[in-house]
This record gives structure tokens, C-alpha cells and sequence, in this order.
């Protein structure tokens, strides 16, 4: 897979603002809306991405909610494949499965229309930030479990220290920025 450029990577980097003891006291939450309002960052994002996708022969790109649709639905787009919105719960008006996850901090959900992702499409998986991997690994398995292909899991940014890529070790996994 390629690299993305050392330029794009200092100025994602730069863009993103650290809130202390946000939502709870101890975390350091890497807010990613100061690159949302840089037209031409939020573009070389989803451009580079992009390119790290233009050999995969990608048909689905799916956004894990809600920070993945930020960055899924215009990757879909410029790639030419469909988007799918997964989302928590109650939300989704037509048949959906479902899957139940653990989370460090206790359960959640995530959920898909049944006929969203057909037989053996090649699926990217998209959500802004890799923490622990456990909504992106829920993802991917609903994925299969809708009869799609994980083809790889893109992020903004991976919180490396807390190790989520193994738990996504059965994917490709590219990120931006590291920490």
C-alpha cells in the first residue's frame, strides 16, 4: 500500500485539536473538526485515501457512525463505489442485522440494511479514529456476515498505544495520522 505523504500527514496533524478530559476526565480526545473546516485538508484526505484504494477494486465503502460518514461518503464518491451507512440502533427504516460488541466501557451495537453489501463486494470499512478497534472489528464482521469481502479499514487518525490494529489484524488497516 502507498504512503501518504509526510506534507499531508504534518498537516492533518497540525489541524487536529486536543480536548483534555473530554468526555471524561483522563482522556485526551483528538478532535478532528478544525480539518473539516479546511476545504483543501478535508479534500487531500479523501484524495490520498483515494489512491491507496485505486487498486482494490472497491464497491462498497462502508461509514461506521457518525464521524465515518464524514469521511466514507466522499471516499465513495471518488473512488465510484456505493456508500452504506452503519449505524447504532433504531436508526434504519427498512430489515437490518445486526451485531452486538464489547466495548472497554460495556456494550454496543451496529447495524446494517440487509441487502446493503451483496454476495463477495469488495468492502473498505471507514471511521475517523482507531482507539481499541473493537466498533471497526464489529464492522467488518457485519460486513461478512452480509456476505461481503473486507478489502481494508481506513482512519484519520490510530491511537496506536492503544493497540487497536490487532484486533484488526485479519485486515488491511491504513491510517493517517499516529499516535
Amino acid at each position: 500500500m502507498p504512503e501518504h505523504s509526510a506534507e499531508l500527514i504534518r498537516r492533518t496533524r497540525n489541524a487536529i485539536r486536543d480536548i483534555p478530559d473530554f468526555p471524561r476526565p483522563g482522556i485526551l480526545f483528538k478532535d478532528i473538526t478544525p480539518v473539516l473546516t479546511d476545504p483543501q485538508l478535508f479534500r487531500d484526505i479523501i484524495d490520498s485515501f483515494a489512491r491507496h484504494q485505486r487498486d482494490n477494486s472497491i464497491d462498497v465503502v462502508v461509514g461506521i457512525e457518525s464521524r465515518g460518514f464524514i469521511f466514507g461518503a466522499p471516499l465513495a464518491l471518488a473512488i465510484g463505489a456505493a456508500f452504506v451507512p452503519m449505524r447504532k440502533p433504531g436508526k434504519l427504516p427498512f430489515e437490518k442485522v445486526r451485531i452486538d460488541y464489547a466495548l472497554e466501557y460495556g456494550n454496543d451495537s451496529l447495524e446494517a440494511h440487509r441487502d446493503a453489501i451483496g454476495h463477495g463486494q469488495r468492502t473498505l470499512v471507514v471511521d475517523d479514529l482507531l482507539a481499541t478497534g473493537g466498533t471497526a472489528a464489529a464492522a467488518a464482521r457485519l460486513v461478512e456476515q452480509l456476505g461481503g469481502t473486507v478489502a481494508g479499514v481506513c482512519f484519520v487518525v490510530e491511537l496506536a498505544f492503544l493497540e487497536g490494529r490487532g484486533r484488526l489484524s485479519s485486515w488491511p488497516v491504513d491510517s493517517l495520522v499516529v499516535y
